[in-house]
């Protein structure tokens, strides 16, 4: 299996080239376009009881697509995501990784997808009750609102909140003030997450909150 993201960052898209015999597992939605010769079958997302809980925890489709190539030549698929951005693709080595709800596009059979409690610090700091936690062996293509940047952590990183999009499982995330109370309220940061352990993270250059912020505050 070949696979390019062209149009990077903004409106970054997927080709997949399908080998006889191989097949790939998207997100609902995420198909833009393929060879009439694929075979698409629909399935829940890892049984009834993961597919509801990563529906209503993680954010995530109910179901999936498994696309699947069962000719004897080459075919195409096209992947993307709703929203304006970056996509990424991470090879996971047997190691856990945690990705922020929405952010999953597709991955290759041998990746597992399942729902983890985040913690109310999570949800304090506008990343939610839940995670999403994918392990096993494979490829993971995920997106994000605007451009993606990777940061090895080793000790604290402050990032601000909706900005995070994925990391490691040794990475805690934690709550704090950006700048003590009276700063904080007058320099429009307010919270901000504190991560702190040792991993990698992936950011997004945007915020859908703050682009909710913005327009808001034009329609009033």
């Amino acid at each position: 299996m070949e696979c390019e993201i062209k149009y990077k960052p903004a409106f970054s898209t997927i080709f997949v080239t399908l080998e006889p015999g191989d097949k790939i597992i998207a997100e609902a939605g995420a198909m833009a376009s393929m060879d009439s010769q694929l075979t698409i079958k629909t399935q829940l997302s890892g049984g009834f009881f993961s597919a509801v809980a990563k529906k209503f925890f993680g954010g995530e489709s109910l179901f999936v697509n498994v696309f699947t190539n069962e000719t004897k030549q080459y075919l195409n698929l096209v992947l993307t995501q709703s929203v304006v951005g970056d996509i990424q693709e991470i090879e996971l080595h047997g190691k856990d990784m945690y990705f922020q709800p929405g952010a999953y596009i597709a991955s290759t059979p041998g990746v597992k997808m399942g729902v983890r409690w985040a913690g109310f610090t999570s949800w304090f700091a506008g990343e939610g009750l839940f995670k999403l936690r994918l392990s096993g062996k494979g490829r993971v293509f995920f997106g994000a609102y605007g451009g993606i940047s990777k940061k090895a952590i080793d000790g604290e990183f402050i990032v601000d909140n909706g900005h995070l999009v994925a990391y490691e499982p040794g990475i805690q995330m934690g709550i704090k003030l950006s700048n003590g109370l009276i700063g904080s309220m007058t320099s429009g940061e307010g919270f901000v997450n504190r991560l702190t352990g040792r991993g990698n993270v992936y950011l997004q250059s945007r915020s859908i909150g703050g682009l909710v912020g913005f327009l808001r505050s034009k329609v009033r």
